[in-house]
């Protein structure tokens, strides 16, 4: 559901102008950080999706990993994207927090799991002590960690921009409530996100890739709990859609949906139920776009693409695939 702008939104658009013609007044961005993944050998890529897992196991977080282990070895992945919320209820203390161990290393212990899990920070993690996440020592804990606040993975045939989403959300700056939020590396929020959009522009603009992924805890089109982020329909959107991305996945909802727009090829993909989930009406959602899929409970997603086709499975708790859909690259563009 898209919300009007309220002055304070209307602002912030203002600052983020602002502070794209004024660079001269602020510490010029860097590039997005890269990392090259080969692909299989047979030119494909397979990965899965997960979002919302942390909770040491509990609420079928253990459940729900067995399957994956078992879905990974089936389709011998490539790697793992964790969409946020890493770490429940607020991130992780330091470094040296067991729980990085109890709800990350011994629960995805499956040996077809001992992939690179690249991955995004989401509100949850932002309540922690954010750095730890970021921090190299999480490598030498497990060296399947690969946590930046936004980065590209560059493959054979895709490209996957992990976007850092919580900093575009007002209400976490504004009204906060009881919750303590780490921006350290974020203030002056208006200068961080200019820059953040500039260089997702940029790497977009310039990117050669078959297919263009975009990942984000926040959702941009969603039925779910928390509803469209208006932050980034107004902010993000209009970048994705200008650099003609094919999907954008996400986490934050605790559940698993499929959500395709009118005039758009954007495939927007929920996979936040990776632990505790709720039973809950869709909320109402702009009259432009339809639910192509909506699960309430548990589960994760399956990604195959290669150069030409595109294919991705949701899955419930044990394992069952719910929701099962694939284009090829020429019907996806010229869908629009």
């Amino acid at each position: 559901m898209v919300n009007h702008l309220s002055n304070k939104s209307l602002f912030i658009t203002s600052l983020l102008l602002n502070s794209v013609f004024c660079t001269f007044l602020v510490p010029v961005s860097s590039t997005l950080q890269r990392f090259h993944h080969h692909t299989n050998n047979n030119g494909s890529l397979r990965f899965l999706v997960i979002g919302d897992w942390g909770r040491k196991g509990w609420y079928n977080q253990s459940q729900v990993a067995v399957q994956m282990g078992i879905i990974a070895d089936r389709l011998n992945i490539d790697f793992v994207v964790s969409t946020g919320d890493n770490f429940y209820n607020d991130g992780l203390t330091g470094v040296q927090d067991p729980a990085f161990d109890e709800s990350f290393k011994y629960v995805y212990a499956a040996p077809s799991l001992q992939k690179q899990w690249y991955t995004v920070l989401g509100n949850h993690d932002y309540r922690g002590d954010v750095e730890a996440q970021l921090d190299p020592m999480l490598r030498k804990r497990d060296s399947r960690w690969r946590c930046l606040r936004s980065f590209i993975v560059n493959t054979d045939i895709a490209e996957l921009f992990f976007v850092d989403t919580t900093p575009f959300v007002e209400m976490y700056f504004d009204d906060p409530k009881d919750h303590k939020y780490d921006w350290r590396g974020i203030l002056p929020r208006e200068v961080y996100l200019a820059n953040l959009l500039k260089d997702l522009r940029s790497a977009l603009s310039e990117s050669k890739a078959k297919w263009k992924i975009v990942v984000g805890h926040h959702g941009i089109r969603t039925t779910g709990h928390h509803c469209d982020t208006p932050e980034l329909v107004t902010h993000l959107l209009p970048v994705l859609e200008e650099h003609h991305v094919d999907f954008y996945m996400n986490g934050h909802d605790h559940c698993l949906e499929h959500v395709s727009c009118q005039n758009s090829k954007i495939r927007f993909l929920t996979s936040g139920a990776g632990s505790k989930a709720w039973l809950e009406a869709n909320k109402p959602q702009d009259e432009k776009c339809g639910v192509k899929f909506f699960h309430h409970g548990q589960g994760f997603m399956s990604m195959k693409l290669t150069k030409n086709n595109a294919r991705f499975v949701f899955y419930d708790v044990f394992g069952k695939p719910l929701h099962r859909w694939r284009t090829s690259l020429k019907k996806l563009h010229t869908s629009m």
